[in-house]
């Protein structure tokens, strides 16, 4: 398997435009061999003493912290599709973005350790 992480700062009055776009992207990376996308929304995001999930991505007030993840069969996969990805107009979305794309965290991870999963 292999992991792609993000941490978004979105507007909360946005929730509902993001869930949308989310469903909508999360169909699209399914069809492009996606295993799992999980989309979550703040809950409890603690202000830490050096730095925090809202530093990192430099959310401002009334902002909420979106963390996805996405898992993919393996690197390979993802390497495959991902300029096709980039190239498909599906993943446009008309009218304006829910959240500040460039504020975003993305990083991807192969695994150490997994535990309830096969």
């Amino acid at each position: 398997m292999y992991i792609v992480g993000i941490v978004i700062p979105v507007p909360g009055d946005k929730k509902d435009a993001y869930r949308a776009w989310s469903e909508n992207s999360a169909a699209l990376f399914k069809e492009y061999g996606c295993l799992e996308v999980v989309e979550s929304w703040e809950d409890n995001v603690p202000d830490g003493k050096q730095t925090d999930m809202r530093r990192a991505v430099a959310a401002q007030p009334g902002e909420k912290i979106v963390f996805s993840w996405q898992v993919w069969p393996d690197k390979e996969t993802l390497d495959a599709v991902e300029a096709k990805m980039h190239d498909d107009p599906r993943f446009d979305i008309p009218g304006d973005m829910p959240f500040d794309a460039k504020r975003l965290i993305y990083g991807c991870f192969s695994p150490l350790h997994v535990v309830g999963r096969e």
